[in-house]
């Protein structure tokens, strides 16, 4: 009765590594689970963005010690140019499989890595500076090689307009979907920026330059002898716009001005909508998105061109201590072009006017990176959060001819009228410890204490 049956059959559930990668598609296929898991728009959901393979309970790999970061280092540097070896040319990925990764991809990681190692090791006391920071300006020289291209509208850029394989300038982006009709994945980042989810800070304001290429404040966020002559005493700001005025246009591209068509309407400094600074984030908002709630599309940058030049400039310069009038002008200088920023960073200009190289080069990675999620990071390898995340979170100036229906009584102003959004007393930041993560109890407790706690998180 059996002779002619096969009970020779494969689950339907679960494969074999023998039975499953056998083609092309197959790595397609398992692959697009990673790209839906990269980071989205999570507004700095730290420590859930990453998922292995389970161990078993009696896995040797739980009872290890921490392995030391120059091996781990190296074994990134070595995956990612195993990876620039294989991967595609973004110029040669088809359009239908626009996303996924390529050389580009892997060597600005690599230069990302690179920058943030070398950086961490040379202001916090490590040895190997050097040799990360040259990998950070091999990897950004690489891409460089690639024909990426700025894209040419700033504000599009982080809109439906920027999207596609027709911007260069996007290296890694997660793809989230058509439109709302057609949502392979969704965020609500729109509605986020409308809530007060992403608020502009005063403190972010003082670092983008005035028209004459000049700052009015230090990366320490202290008020320079030196400045702009376009600067207007904080306290003397006779409107809410004022600070917005003659200013590097990515601040205007990133802030909505007083009266500016905004989420519903023409925006009015307030604090009532959640935008506790009082300053509207205009930096990635768009209506179709806010139209919307719950199924927005516009997908998130991950890397993109601008950072590499970012990085190329600022590890040339901690590489060297010096970074030429040509490198610049193959770097910072693209992106002020691009938004008609028509000064440029040079060294003639920098010693005319006693600013540091160095601090115009971070300078340049805040503003043109504003709220991508690097300024944490950024604060931590350059070891100035002790500073920066224990000063005052300052918001807009009050008035009370701008800030039509506000009551005085529910706003903490300072002696200039300036709001106190975090009095610098309820903020910690301890440089013996802070700099490090702690590492999670029960991590030590699996290892069996063969991994240790960061020094002084006991």
């Amino acid at each position: 009765m059996t002779a002619s049956c096969s009970l020779d059959r494969f689950p339907e559930t679960t494969f074999s590594d023998q039975e499953f990668w056998n083609t092309e598609s197959d790595l397609k296929f398992a692959a697009n689970r990673l790209y839906q898991q990269l980071e989205g728009f999570d507004l700095d959901n730290r420590g859930d963005d990453n998922v292995n393979q389970t161990l078993d309970f009696n896995s040797p790999e739980l009872n290890m010690a921490r392995t030391p970061k120059a091996e781990i280092a190296k074994q990134l540097y070595e995956d990612l140019d195993y990876a620039k070896d294989w991967l595609p040319t973004a110029k040669s990925i088809p359009a239908a499989d626009y996303g996924r990764v390529s050389k580009s991809a892997a060597q600005a990681l690599k230069a990302r890595i690179g920058l943030f190692l070398g950086t961490f090791a040379k202001y916090h006391g490590g040895s190997d500076a050097q040799t990360h920071l040259q990998q950070a300006v091999d990897g950004a020289t690489y891409v460089m090689g690639q024909g990426h291209q700025l894209f040419s509208d700033y504000a599009k850029l982080f809109n439906q307009e920027g999207e596609g394989p027709g911007n260069s300038e996007n290296i890694l982006v997660k793809i989230y979907g058509v439109d709302a009709s057609n949502v392979i994945l969704a965020h609500n980042y729109s509605r986020d920026l409308e809530n007060g989810r992403v608020a502009v800070t005063r403190n972010l304001i003082r670092q983008y330059l005035y028209t004459d290429g000049l700052p009015a404040y230090n990366e320490r966020n202290e008020l320079k002898p030196v400045r702009s002559a376009f600067y207007i005493a904080e306290g003397a700001e006779p409107s809410y716009n004022a600070v917005l005025d003659n200013r590097d246009p990515r601040l205007g591209l990133t802030v909505f001005r007083d009266g500016e068509q905004a989420y519903k309407g023409p925006w009015v400094p307030t604090t009532t909508l959640g935008a506790r600074t009082a300053y509207a984030t205009k930096k990635g908002f768009n209506i179709p998105d806010w139209q919307t709630s719950g199924s927005a599309t516009t997908d998130r940058i991950l890397i993109r061109y601008a950072e590499v030049l970012l990085t190329f400039a600022e590890a040339k310069y901690e590489l060297n201590g010096s970074i030429s009038d040509e490198d610049l002008d193959k770097s910072i200088n693209l992106l002020r072009s691009r938004v008609g920023m028509n000064v440029k960073l040079s060294n003639a200009f920098a010693v005319a006017n006693q600013l540091s190289m160095l601090e115009e080069i971070r300078r340049e990675r805040n503003v043109e990176l504003a709220l991508e999620g690097f300024r944490y990071p950024d604060l931590i390898r350059w070891k100035l959060a002790e500073n920066a995340l224990t000063q005052d979170i300052l918001g807009a100036k009050y008035n009370a001819t701008d800030w039509v229906g506000a009551d005085i009584k529910n706003l903490n102003l300072n002696a200039d009228q300036i709001l106190i959004v975090e009095d610098k007393s309820t903020r910690r930041f301890n440089p013996a410890k802070d700099y490090l993560y702690p590492v999670p109890l029960n991590e030590i407790s699996l290892s069996g204490g063969a991994v240790v706690q960061n020094p002084n998180w006991k």
